[in-house]
């Protein structure tokens, strides 16, 4: 953590919580619990009010993934869109063929020699999160749907304080980012997203009366106007006109997916990600790899490190959209973990794809009286995502197809109707079979670090929630490339020894925000980032 921040302390609340990354966001959805609401309602309710609230990390028009402890047993929900039936890999090189990577990307997707462009048209998918709210509350809401949409409806109309970290963001879109696009298709964002042309600062006033009026219409229909209404017409039309490849078809056919969460055992503990075309199973990889090694040491955060890189080397290998892409299905076998471990020496090292036998973003989490939970995670992708509005909606555009791959063949290539790679994993904790929470930590490549990070010390050193969020973090990117926060600089010269890169950042933004909620004897315990401006509220 940067010497900068102030640890906070942990939130007890007998009945419910929610802990999210803007505080005004976690008191929607604690308004809807302190009404009779359960905990899918508060993240509906969370969710929504984000897109108005942080509208450069999510938005109307973005993917969302959750996890759904009912108080017995986890469900998991897949809602991210997929691409245009029109778009294909040689339509992308004859339009952009020199794309850079964005600094989302990590691994080995940060290092491709043709990588997809990260803005316009070209990268945006079918968003799905507006479905995903549908679908999480036809399966486990109790408070009418269109009743969860208040508060977001407000602040989108009436305004709110700008909350400074995303006031923070908020600027370098504007100045580094909005500056430096051209097209038709960018001139609504200007319109809608900056005040005069600049973005609006901390505490000062904004609103967005055509995202109030996007979200009474997706209140009113469940979803129905995005997908098949007026909504859809209007992406429909403006696509056609300035060069996108949406089609009536593509927002018709879409449909969110109710998946089979998959887990590791961790030290006594299940630890559960929903499966590709996440990313959640490099967490998972490099968890079940530590599970082997004793924890503490002086090999213990190179080890950490070095895992991490095994379970993204085979997630980068190996993940595409799961209804074309035919799995690994022994990724988190236990001999294929040990012959991973095995590859964990005293030094850095690059690590390939193992052979297994075949077969932007917010986060938020909430909790009931009735011990139902919910980790969900929702993401534009990188700040804004495309850019792309459409004019009278008030919303981004996502820009997750920016994570398909443009090689030939690979698992994760861009093509029409695919799901692309996503980085954004909600994450769930079990102890023999009950409840222990729902934990997330979003920030694109560093995602599955923080899950490794955060499980560990809750596991391992048995902090609370908020101290396991307040800790130090070390970031890899690619390569021997090692970020570390001031809080480990202590840690460098021993990982340099080692052949790592270490750099020492203090950017509060670089290493992710997490949330969590732990399940105790006396209701929750629950914790918020420090590096953001959130918080856990609970009653």
């Amino acid at each position: 953590m940067s010497k900068d921040l102030h640890q906070r302390r942990p939130v007890h609340a007998p009945r419910g919580v929610v802990a999210t990354a803007q505080p005004l966001a976690a008191s929607a959805g604690l308004a809807v619990l302190r009404r009779g609401g359960n905990a899918i309602d508060a993240a509906i309710a969370t969710a929504a009010a984000l897109t108005v609230l942080q509208p450069g990390s999510n938005d109307i028009g973005s993917d969302l993934f959750a996890l759904v402890w009912d108080g017995s047993q986890l469900h998991g929900l897949n809602a991210s869109g997929r691409s245009p039936a029109l778009l294909t890999r040689d339509l992308v090189i004859e339009r952009a063929p020199a794309a850079r990577a964005a600094s989302a990307l990590g691994g080995a997707q940060a290092v491709a020699a043709r990588v997809m462009p990260a803005r316009g048209w070209l990268p945006v998918t079918v968003p799905g999160a507006p479905a995903g709210w549908r679908d999480l509350h036809g399966r486990f809401g109790s408070l009418p749907f269109a009743d969860l949409f208040d508060d977001a409806v407000a602040y989108a109309e009436r305004g709110y304080g700008v909350s400074p970290t995303v006031a923070h963001h908020w600027d370098r879109a504007v100045e580094v980012v909005q500056a430096g696009l051209t097209g038709e298709e960018f001139t609504e964002w200007s319109r809608v997203f900056t005040l005069g042309g600049r973005a609006p600062r901390a505490g000062e006033r904004f609103s967005n009366p055509d995202a109030a009026s996007t979200l009474r219409s997706i209140a009113a229909t469940g979803g129905e106007s995005f997908y098949r209404g007026e909504i859809a017409e209007a992406l429909v039309a403006y696509a056609e006109r300035t060069g996108g490849l949406l089609r009536e078809a593509d927002l018709a056919g879409h449909t969110s997916l109710w998946v089979e969460p998959l887990s590791v055992g961790y030290r006594g503990h299940e630890v559960w990600e929903l499966p590709p075309n996440g990313q959640g199973i490099a967490a998972l990889q490099a968890l079940g790899i530590l599970d082997g090694f004793s924890a503490g040491g002086e090999d213990d955060l190179h080890r950490q490190i070095e895992a991490v890189k095994l379970g993204f080397a085979d997630a980068h290998a190996y993940i595409g959209d799961p209804s074309l892409v035919v799995h690994p299905p022994h990724l988190l076998d236990a001999d294929y973990l040990a012959e991973r471990r095995g590859r964990i020496g005293p030094d850095a090292a690059e690590h390939p794809p193992g052979d297994p036998a075949r077969g932007g973003t917010v986060y938020l989490c909430t909790a009931d009286a009735d011990g139902r939970m919910v980790s969900l995670i929702q993401s534009n992708y990188m700040g804004f995502g495309s850019h792309v509005v459409v004019p009278g909606t008030g919303f981004s555009l996502q820009n997750r197809g920016a994570g398909f791959a443009l090689a030939e063949g690979h698992p994760n290539e861009v093509g029409p109707g695919r799901r692309p790679f996503h980085t954004i994993i909600p994450g769930f904790l079990t102890r023999d079979g009950a409840a222990v929470g729902p934990f997330g930590v979003m920030g694109g490549h560093m995602q599955p670090q923080g899950h490794v990070q955060v499980v560990r010390s809750t596991v391992d050193d048995l902090l609370d929630p908020q101290a396991a969020l307040d800790r130090p973090r070390w970031y890899w990117h690619t390569g021997l490339d090692v970020h570390l926060e001031p809080g480990l600089a202590g840690a460098a010269d021993d990982l340099r020894r080692r052949g790592h890169q270490v750099r020492i950042v203090d950017e509060q933004g670089a290493f992710g925000y997490g949330q969590a909620i732990w399940r105790t004897p006396s209701g929750y315990v629950a914790g918020s980032e420090p590096r953001a401006d959130g918080m856990a509220a609970g009653y």
